[in-house]
């Protein structure tokens, strides 16, 4: 795909504690047990939405997103060795109009139905867009919309052409269109019809078109999914009879599940608990995927963080290579939003490094130190997805930044009241007047990476801009790469933007997270993509 360099950007695995980034597939067949039965604990607290459009951060994509229904554009997360790119969904094609580059056409995949029996089209493709666009539809939901828009901020009009083929008009050029789409999940209109018109019926009972479809639902205990057996995609048909979705927050409860067998895989194991899963049989696997660990600035007026001298001595404060040692090796210290050897990366000035020395100088420049720190307040979750060990790392950093002058205090936050105050911003009194909150992202294509954050458009509520950062510098830059539709241009006025953006110190970065697992030896056939997704299709329990 055109993001190739991404691949190159992630193979850093020298010095990670990588055990494997996939459990190939016997070249036999397996022997099953007598009930394919994949128990898996996530690091919510309570169950992903289950209507089309999940919460929970990328988690709520990962097991109940890409599991029930497709997108228009699907991730290809066949590989271990390259960063997911795009493949063919719900449409088979689509193409930008040479003549006027606001204008997409996707052709839309046939022979395609619900897990209900009824019909994918152009008119069920239309319905869900008006599910979260048209406010004055029957099926409009708020909060599927409230989870999505933001990912999509190109979207302006949309229309049926015939069955099988549907056109956007987005509100300007915008060459990473295609991209946004892979957020957006199709449910079926007829069972949302036979169940009374009723978004929370519906998400007891979803219908989708995707690989699974979900049985059973007790919130804050258990999601079962099942197997479609009609799946479209023959070669992404389970063999499982069935997976048990448990949220499970606290990473040593996770543990213990495993190690007593009441689960067979869990998100994100704790590092310390790394050898004595090994030492029990169980399976570690990781694989560096496109993901920051920072803190996002609150630049309003006040914010200790709008002197840029307080930014940088911050990023000159935290211990990564201590930090990595901390995690047993299970991330990779971050200098900017992309990795220094990806192409985005371009070439700053300021280098991004343990220097504790030249941080308290430049907080004496201020008026800072350890006997006058500033004090800052952070927003932090206790678990969630792509947070890694969010306590533990948050603690660490903390003592690092006292040394220097810089004292934090935390809000501690579950990680379903953390993410959805993401979109709401500093202003928000949620936001309880906070300088900063610690939230991973995912940076697979431009705008996940840049645009929903740094462009001031996108300040609440229109996306990610938690912080009102507006830099009329970062808007032009953004704005040209959003319209170039040349790759190798593209890429360059991008590095320039994250030149500027690492010069201006205008977050803290933290590291890059590998994504580690932890299952029982029993489970098989996973490939653990460069991505925050995964495929679940493959795998298989073997006794």
């Amino acid at each position: 795909m055109v993001y190739k360099t991404m691949v190159q950007a992630l193979r850093q695995t020298g010095h990670i504690a990588l055990v494997s980034a996939g459990l190939a597939v016997m070249a036999t067949p397996p022997a099953f047990s007598a009930e394919q039965v994949l128990r898996i604990a996530m690091t919510a607290s309570d169950i992903p939405l289950t209507t089309g459009q999940p919460d929970s951060g990328f988690e709520g994509y990962r097991f109940l997103g890409y599991t029930v229904y497709d997108a228009l554009i699907n991730w290809d997360m066949s590989s271990a060795e390259d960063v997911s790119g795009l493949t063919p969904g719900l449409a088979e094609s689509w193409e930008v109009d040479p003549d006027d580059t606001r204008i997409w056409i996707f052709k839309l995949r046939e022979g395609v139905t619900f897990h209900d029996g009824s019909k994918w089209n152009a008119d069920a493709a239309i319905w869900n867009l008006d599910k979260v666009y048209d406010e004055d539809s029957l099926q409009f939901d708020a909060r599927q919309a409230g989870n999505v828009r933001g990912r999509i901020p190109s979207m302006d009009e949309y229309e049926k052409i015939d069955d099988y083929t549907i056109q956007f008009t987005t509100s300007t050029p915008d060459a990473w269109f295609p991209y946004q789409l892979t957020f957006l999940l199709f449910s079926s209109p007829a069972q949302w019809e036979a169940l009374g018109g009723d978004w929370d019926a519906f998400a007891r009972q979803p219908s989708g078109t995707g690989p699974f479809q979900l049985t059973r639902l007790v919130p804050r205990e258990r999601a079962i999914l099942e197997p479609n057996p009609n799946y479209w995609d023959e070669n992404r048909i389970s063999r499982l009879d069935r997976i048990e979705l448990i949220p499970m927050p606290e990473s040593s409860s996770r543990t213990s599940a495993l190690l007593s067998d009441q689960v067979d895989w869990i998100e994100t194991p704790a590092p310390d608990a790394i050898p004595r899963m090994q030492s029990r049989g169980m399976t570690i696997t990781s694989n560096p995927y496109p993901h920051t660990w920072p803190y996002q600035f609150s630049r309003l007026e006040g914010s200790p963080w709008n002197d840029i001298n307080v930014r940088k001595a911050a990023n000159l404060a935290v211990d990564r290579e201590g930090l990595e040692v901390l995690l047993g090796g299970l991330m990779v210290p971050a200098a900017g939003i992309v990795t220094p050897d990806h192409t985005w990366y371009g070439e700053p000035e300021f280098a991004t490094r343990y220097d504790p020395e030249a941080a308290r100088r430049l907080l004496a420049e201020s008026g800072y130190g350890p006997d006058n720190p500033v004090n800052i307040k952070v927003l932090i979750s206790t678990s969630g997805s792509g947070q890694m060990q969010p306590l533990a790392m948050n603690e660490y950093i903390q003592q690092n930044l006292a040394d220097v002058g810089i004292a934090l205090e935390f809000e501690v936050l579950d990680w379903e009241s953390l993410f959805p105050n993401w979109r709401r911003g500093a202003k928000d009194p949620s936001s309880r007047d906070a300088h900063a909150i610690n939230i991973t992202f995912g940076w697979l294509d431009p705008f996940a990476a840049f645009y929903r954050f740094m462009h001031s458009s996108m300040a609440p509520p229109n996306g990610f801009n938690w912080g009102y950062m507006d830099d009329p510098e970062y808007d032009r830059l953004l704005d040209e790469a959003r319209l170039t539709f040349d790759q190798e241009k593209q890429d360059a006025i991008l590095a320039e933007f994250h030149t500027r953006l690492v010069d201006d110190a205008a977050w803290l970065w933290v590291a890059h997270d590998v994504g580690p697992r932890a299952m029982q030896p029993r489970v098989k056939g996973f490939i653990q993509s460069k991505n925050w997704f995964q495929d679940l299709t493959p795998v298989y329990i073997e006794e």
